[in-house]
């Protein structure tokens, strides 16, 4: 289905009936990325799966997409869907749109689930980091993203998950430089949400892979020490909705019951 924004196209699924549950996607991949979970989630709930702005076929709107532009394209989906409540389930920069939104619509919030993801803002390092991709994106995007999508897996997981990776870069070579590249600009700047783990009034769970090659784990069990965030470790990296899809599924549907 697409929903005319600002004039372009956001591209999304809708399937289910219940409670809603809206699942976005990571940095340079789409909202494929569900695709085996979508039959599963919708038996129970209803599904909301997006492309992001600049993502899939979703179209782009300016040189920076901020988290809070994307969350604002995700709210006009849900306006368009006459959703009033939903579960949030975002991994990595997903998570970070979805801490936006959270911010901007907390009474839409039923629970939050961050997948390799964090509610803080890009250390000084990161931001560098993000400039280097920004660069090495505009010179060659098809190197860029192969050794971007590579480089999320646990290395022990890289070889025994080598077509489901080669499946995952084909589809991340269909985001174009433009959408890339303001993504990254809108992640260099977002701001740290760190209090929203502290005091929302919702569930909330985090989950982390041990071996995270992008997330320091140390770091990201730090921010949810005294809150009431479920945390959830698994022994992989950062592709927990491939490298631990069984648990996964699993332990989502446990915690949607909880909302």
């Amino acid at each position: 289905m697409e929903l005319r924004y600002k004039n372009t196209s956001i591209a999304y699924t809708d399937s289910g009936k219940g409670t809603a549950v809206v699942l976005l996607h990571g940095h340079i991949l789409n909202r494929g990325m569900w695709d085996a979970f979508v039959p599963e989630f919708s038996r129970k709930y209803r599904v909301i799966a997006i492309d992001l702005l600049g993502h899939g076929d979703t179209g782009c709107l300016g040189y920076i997409h901020s988290m809070e532009d994307m969350a604002d394209a995700v709210h006009a989906v849900l306006a368009e869907l006459r959703i009033r409540k939903a579960i949030f389930v975002g991994h990595s920069m997903g998570g970070y749109v979805s801490l936006a939104f959270a911010e901007l619509y907390p009474d839409m919030m039923k629970g939050l689930v961050l997948v390799n993801s964090t509610s803080r803002a890009d250390s000084d390092e990161r931001k560098a980091n993000r400039d280097r991709a920004i660069k090495a994106v505009k010179q060659n995007k098809e190197i860029f993203v192969r050794m971007s999508v590579g480089n999320l897996f646990s290395e022990e997981n890289r070889e025994r998950l080598a077509e489901e990776i080669e499946q995952t870069k084909l589809e991340a070579l269909k985001t174009p430089v433009h959408g890339i590249v303001a993504a990254l600009e809108g992640m260099k700047v977002r701001n740290d949400r760190e209090v929203i783990l502290h005091f929302a009034p919702y569930p909330i769970l985090l989950i982390l892979g041990k071996k995270d090659p992008v997330l320091v784990y140390e770091d990201n069990v730090e921010q949810v020490e005294n809150t009431s965030v479920k945390l959830i470790t698994y022994d992989g990296g950062h592709m927990s909705h491939i490298e631990n899809c069984e648990e996964i599924v699993k332990d989502l549907f446990e915690f949607f019951k909880s909302c």
